[in-house]
């Protein structure tokens, strides 16, 4: 079967260096010396290289097969631009579902005033099967240094009638010019997915009649063309909080809905997501696992059964799987090597691992689901856009009642049974009843907040110095990463991280408890002292904003290019009791406030009281929104400049 209905394929193509005002498209091997000789980005003169052109040219064959004609030309400005000359083109090639070929390479470099061109010897170009159904083709540019320019073509082909592919106009190097053009029959209706929110720069449409066959059965048609062009494209950089790369690309992407027969007539083509889950489910390599025996897998059923309530046999199977299987790294919906044999090597893909998991809470009597859903990384689910390539990992889905749900991935070592894995949070999945031919879109996410809760008992002491306990309650998603840090990275480094890189910081004991009871939050009991380094004999200053987390503000940046994604809601509270040294009081405490955001998405508390020898401090902060969108950006960035003004605001105490 196709188990891909969409491709992302990079593509391409090429203007001079006068194309800021009027582009003109140049061939390949024929190149504007002053691209040559350019040695920075005219809209992003930091960039270490620059896409110079990319052009796409997809359309249908007389047979109605999809072909695709790609072009791309990269200028290389320094050597921390030379990785751009690795190429990588991904495609499915499993079952000839795609192909690629015609490959041509080539660098060109200025030497004398004249272009040298090195070509790519076609021996150097490789083939990587991924697994059964990807495949990639791999090669390096030749003589690639800084102020080359390397420019690669290729043509692509696919026999499915649906699997127009996508296009990428942003990448993560600017561009300069991207180019797509399509030529689609009247006959079939896609719906377009656009992720574009910068002007284009041209946009037109023709029609033109096409017919194909002769006499009787002759099909007669318009081709639908469109060209759409977008200069000077900023590029795609990584920034706190962002949501996946993909979500935040400006690109195109094509769903077939319908096509019209030779009588007129309109033929519904977008699969229903239930159709979608019955294919998976007969598919050899999803539905054909879900019943495979294990060696040996009757002790831990037997187990699983003895115990009361499911909660136990899902806590235990759980736990079973994710201690016994290893988990390669590689995210797929679909078994490459099959749960038998991944179980006897202890070792697979994330649909092997939590297939094998599906099948055992299956054998103990618990009620579950196998359930394909994206990660974060891969990018959110798009419900009116039923392909299967939006999903990229397995996972077991447990309606415990009307108001409780298990989403359990067995993939992470410190997943927890009853949490479902932060990178999973506010997208879909599509959950699998073979037995009953039921198949559903679940919206995942967490209501409740997620909590961290610190509490500092300590003395001031004259020579400035604070010295006391901290204890730590960390709830859900602080517990799961606290614990993988503290077991991957070791107390060492742990305590380097708690410290937040203060020097001044000195962190005698940490005791950790309830690591491995998954029902219980984190709690970490730490000894510390503090040396006041801005203090004098007269004036002592502290900053009660101790083991937060919330030391330092993540949005500096004035602009900012994608949506902020926190992931899920969650509340900080602080809490401090600091005895004050005889001798001195109180000259300055920070006031009371309370700000919030306009649309009270976000606020902050503080509180600050001095008595009987004593300051109080509490602060608290909730965020009751996950995800805004790049243009919510100027009220979040206010707010946190603000707010860590406030969180950075010192306490003052005088000697008497």
């Amino acid at each position: 079967m196709n188990k891909f209905f969409t491709l992302l394929a990079p593509v391409i193509f090429a203007f001079t260096a006068h194309a800021q005002t009027t582009p003109t498209i140049m061939p390949f091997g024929k190149i504007d010396n002053a691209d040559l000789e350019m040695t920075k980005c005219d809209f992003e003169p930091d960039a270490n290289a620059e896409v110079l052109f990319n052009k796409g040219d997809v359309y249908y064959d007389g047979v109605f097969t999809i072909q695709g004609e790609y072009h791309k030309r990269i200028k290389i400005f320094n050597d921390n631009g030379k990785d751009e000359a690795n190429i990588r083109i991904e495609y499915y090639g499993g079952n000839r579902l795609e192909y690629v070929n015609d490959i041509q390479a080539e660098t060109i470099n200025i030497v004398n005033g004249k272009p040298e061109i090195t070509k790519l010897d076609k021996k150097l170009i490789y083939t990587q099967n991924i697994d059964k159904v990807r495949s990639a083709i791999v090669f390096s540019m030749p003589n690639v240094k800084a102020g080359s320019v390397i420019e690669y073509k290729y043509k692509y082909h696919t026999e499915s009638i649906s699997n127009f592919p996508s296009w990428d106009f942003q990448q993560k190097i600017p561009v300069r010019y991207s180019e797509l053009d399509t030529a689609i029959p009247d006959l079939l209706y896609f719906r377009e997915i656009s992720h574009i929110w910068q002007s284009y720069f041209k946009s037109e449409h023709s029609s033109e009649p096409r017919s194909t066959g002769g006499g009787g059965n002759a099909l007669t048609y318009n081709e639908e063309k469109r060209k759409r062009i977008l200069v000077n494209i900023p590029s795609l950089h990584d920034e706190p909080y962002m949501s996946s790369y993909a979500d935040n690309l400006m690109s195109l992407h094509f769903n077939l809905t319908s096509i019209k027969s030779s009588y007129g007539f309109m033929k519904s083509y977008s699969d229903t997501w239930a159709k979608v889950g019955g294919i998976i489910a007969d598919d050899e390599d999803f539905g054909g696992q879900l019943k495979r025996k294990l060696t040996g897998e009757e002790l831990i059923i037997n187990k699983a059964k003895a115990l009361k309530t499911d909660d136990e046999k899902i806590a235990f199977v759980f736990n079973q799987v994710k201690n016994a299987m290893k988990w390669d790294g590689i995210d797929r919906w679909y078994t490459t090597d099959g749960t038998y044999r991944a179980w006897e090597k202890k070792t697979g893909n994330s649909a092997e691992v939590n297939l094998i998991l599906y099948h055992l809470l299956k054998q103990s009597g618990v009620k579950a689901y196998p359930m394909i859903v994206s990660t974060r990384e891969h990018g959110r689910v798009d419900g009116y856009n039923t392909s299967l390539s939006q999903f990229n990992r397995a996972v077991v889905y447990v309606p415990v009642d009307t108001v409780k749900e298990y989403i359990l991935d067995a993939t992470g070592k410190y997943n927890l049974y009853n949490e479902t894995p932060d990178v999973l949070l506010n997208s879909s999945g599509l959950y699998i009843d073979k037995a009953t031919d039921q198949y559903d879109i679940v919206f995942i996410t967490k209501e409740a907040p997620v909590r961290q809760v610190v509490i500092v008992t300590a003395d001031i002491l004259p020579e400035s110095k604070i010295t006391g306990t901290a204890d730590i309650s960390s709830f859900s998603y602080n517990k799961i990463n606290s614990t993988q840090r503290y077991k991957t990275d070791g107390e060492k480094k742990y305590t380097d991280f708690i410290r937040d890189n203060d020097n001044n910081l000195k962190i005698s004991s940490i005791k950790m408890n309830n690591l491995e009871i998954d029902t219980l939050p984190l709690t970490q009991n730490i000894t510390f002292n503090l040396e006041l380094t801005g203090s004098d004999g007269t004036y002592i200053y502290f900053n009660p904003n101790l083991f937060t987390t919330m030391r330092t503000n993540p949005f500096l940046s004035e602009n900012r290019a994608t949506d902020i994604d926190f992931g899920y809601l969650n509340r900080y509270e602080l809490m401090g009791n600091y005895k004050m040294p005889a001798g001195y009081k109180a000259e300055a405490l920070p006031k009371n406030v309370r700000i919030i955001m306009p649309d009270q998405s976000i606020s902050f508390k503080r509180f600050v009281a001095e008595q009987d020898g004593y300051i109080s401090v509490r602060y608290v902060i909730d965020h009751n929104k996950a995800h805004y969108a790049k243009d919510d950006y100027a009220e979040v960035r206010q707010f946190y400049k603000q707010m860590h003004e406030m969180l950075n605001e010192q306490i003052v105490l005088k000697k008497i």
